[in-house]
């Protein structure tokens, strides 16, 4: 899949429980989202998972969101996601849309001109 030149690529991360197979596999649990930086929308995810079944829900649970809504995609992950890395999920959201904000400034940033004399 091709994504727009408008799109960024952002990963949280958290630790899951010491008995969870993501935590033996993979040390932590992660979640990259991919964000159209113009409406803030979630048009891919994926995340560390040990069945594929697992990364296509939580695709299906962050797609089309607005990632600088928290709460509402924290809620959805409580109400549809009973999994063992439930907490890990939501942390790992709350990681990747910090990085996203800080990604936002940082373009920000980048755009305004010089404070030097022309």
């Amino acid at each position: 899949m091709l994504y727009d030149k408008d799109t960024v690529y952002v990963i949280g991360d958290a630790q899951a429980s010491v008995n969870n197979p993501i935590t033996q596999r993979y040390s932590a649990f992660f979640i990259g989202l991919v964000v159209d930086t113009a409406s803030h929308k979630i048009v891919d995810a994926g995340c560390s998972s040990t069945i594929p079944l697992t990364s296509e829900f939580v695709r299906s649970i962050f797609i089309g969101h607005n990632i600088l809504h928290y709460e509402p995609i924290a809620e959805e992950i409580r109400r549809r996601y009973h999994g063992s890395s439930q907490k890990a999920l939501i942390v790992a959201y709350k990681d990747a849309q910090k990085k996203y904000n800080h990604t936002l400034n940082g373009r920000k940033e980048q755009v305004l001109p010089s404070s030097g004399t022309v």
